[in-house]
């Protein structure tokens, strides 16, 4: 009965152990998950470097901010690279998650982006500009309205400024709060609106281009929320993720960036 019980103890350690590398990858395969816009592309560049050490790179698209984190927690990815650090502390506490970040990759600065109104100056009296619903995107289209004069906010709020955080409104702006990938998609209804980078590229437009404002590379912002590349605690020291994380920082991805985005994404040092 011994030798039954061990023999079986056996067979499940093997096929969890296998049930393990099928779902996260071998050690050679690394599984990412990622936002269309830039962040896959800018991940399929990196896949020819890591080719090149011996890795074999698959990257699984989303569309949303939530289902990414989820399934690396799940252990169905072995990281993502989407979304920036505040964002991840918050999911980390409101969904009792335990994933971390291994290193910041680039930047997208936010911009305001003209829909029934065209400039700054313009906007009337009870304006409505649309923000990100999240609670830390919101903050930071808040202060991007702030540092162009539009409202002011209660200074201690900080990156948690939400719409009660408004002290001074002098044009009376509705702020209107819409999921962030759908803010593009909203400008015709609105007189403006503050999009995150990654889908202001998906919708055709290019924040230094076509954005009235965009945040200063000197900004709060700019410094606290660069995009990272998020693991499951205790993944850390993954040499496969080490080697991730240095083909994204690699002078062949920060010169793609620095062609392809023209300003719109910025590579972090």
């Amino acid at each position: 009965m011994r030798k039954i019980l061990l023999i079986l103890l056996s067979t499940l350690l093997a096929l969890s152990i296998l049930a393990g590398c099928a779902k996260s990858g071998s050690d050679k395969k690394i599984i990412v998950g990622a936002s269309p816009t830039p962040h896959a592309e800018i991940l399929e560049v990196a896949k020819e470097e890591l080719e090149s050490k011996g890795y074999e790179l698959e990257i699984k698209e989303f569309t949303d901010y939530f289902q990414p984190n989820m399934t690396l927690d799940t252990g169905d990815l072995d990281a993502n690279y989407f979304q920036h650090k505040p964002y991840l502390d918050d999911f980390n506490a409101e969904n009792k998650t335990k994933l971390v970040s291994i290193a910041a990759i680039h930047y997208e600065p936010f911009g305001i982006y003209p829909g029934k109104t065209q400039s700054i100056d313009g906007l009337p009296d009870g304006a409505q500009i649309a923000v990100p619903n999240d609670a830390t995107n919101e903050a930071r289209a808040l202060l991007l309205l702030e540092a162009q004069g539009l409202i002011k906010l209660n200074p201690d709020a900080g990156l948690q400024a939400t719409v009660i955080d408004i002290i001074e409104n002098p044009k009376n702006i509705k702020i209107v709060e819409i999921e962030a990938a759908q803010l593009a998609r909203s400008l015709p209804d609105v007189d403006m609106a503050v999009i995150n980078g990654n889908y202001a590229i998906q919708a055709g437009l290019n924040a230094a281009t076509d954005a009235l404002a965009i945040e200063e590379q000197s900004s709060l912002a700019a410094e606290t929320y660069a995009n990272i590349v998020a693991v499951r605690e205790g993944d850390e020291n993954s040499e496969k993720l080490k080697a991730l994380v240095d083909a994204l920082k690699s002078d062949k991805v920060k010169q793609f960036i620095e062609e392809k985005y023209q300003g719109a994404v910025v590579s972090v040092d």
